[in-house]
């Protein structure tokens, strides 16, 4: 809890402002925050799923707390940016757990979380609103308590799970994102949803940044910037593409013996560069 840190937990708030756009290329290891800090980006956030897939277990609440804390601590060690962490549905089973892994969170130097409402395992679905309120409301009160003003991105996932009657997710989307808000949420996110009039209804409607998430197929950023999205967050899909290009790598030179897809690697030099701090 330093005097920095809260000055970037400040300064992260004020990059979700109306008529600009919050970008974040999301991270999931030292090396590829340092890349998206090198390219420009105002802050770094990290993908849970690419977080987890990198230490060894699949995304969806698989990872323990103190692997996932580790990897923000060095995240948070490693770049001048503000860092933002996924934490999932918070690493824990109840809201007390929940403030824990925000305490734990903060004393590794990050300023911002995500805490998502979907559930994975056993069944996919939501959890119920006044359970989830509690959880927003306990993490609210534990970075309140640390001094530093941690931006609380609300997760909201009917979309991105395929709730309910597809009619009705906009109804469904909106009262937890209210309900949220009223529990100490800064920004609230809706990832799934790419239909621009959907999106502009929801920015219009909530009383909180928007944050959506994209990738191949979603509209541009200055698309959403025009729907009044104030943060766009691409999620795993960096990570997805550099795995892709792993296996493409290794496949080639298994059967064919040569090694084109390698072509257009990051020079040795300019790695070591970027880690050397």
């Amino acid at each position: 809890m330093t005097t920095n840190q809260r000055d970037k937990a400040v300064q992260f708030h004020t990059l979700h402002t109306a008529g600009t756009v919050l970008v974040l290329p999301n991270a999931w290891d030292v090396a590829s925050a340092r890349i998206v800090e090198e390219a420009g980006a105002a802050a770094v956030a990290t993908t849970s799923a690419g977080v987890a897939w990198s230490l060894g277990a699949p995304d969806g609440d698989q990872l323990g707390r103190d692997l996932a804390l580790d990897l923000v601590a060095r995240v948070a060690a490693a770049v001048r940016v503000p860092v933002t962490a996924d934490i999932e549905s918070g690493y824990a089973s109840d809201a007390k757990g929940v403030a824990e892994t925000v305490e734990g969170v903060i004393a590794a130097g990050a300023v911002g979380v995500n805490l998502e409402d979907g559930i994975l395992t056993p069944d996919v679905g939501l959890r119920p609103i006044p359970e989830q309120v509690e959880r927003i409301a306990a993490a609210r009160q534990a970075a309140d308590a640390s001094g530093i003003p941690l931006f609380i991105n609300a997760r909201v996932d009917p979309y991105l799970l395929e709730i309910g009657d597809p009619d009705g997710r906009l109804g469904q989307t909106l009262e937890r994102a209210e309900a949220y808000a009223a529990a100490g949420a800064d920004g609230i996110f809706v990832p799934g949803v790419t239909d621009l009039d959907v999106i502009a209804r929801l920015a219009e409607s909530t009383t909180k940044p928007l944050n959506v998430l994209a990738g191949p197929g979603s509209p541009t950023v200055a698309q959403l910037a025009r729907c009044g999205v104030a943060r766009v967050s691409i999620g795993p899909a960096i990570a997805k593409a550099a795995y892709a290009l792993a296996r493409r790598a290794a496949e080639e030179v298994l059967t064919a013996g040569t090694y084109d897809s390698l072509a257009g690697g990051l020079d040795f030099a300019e790695l070591n560069r970027l880690l050397a701090r």
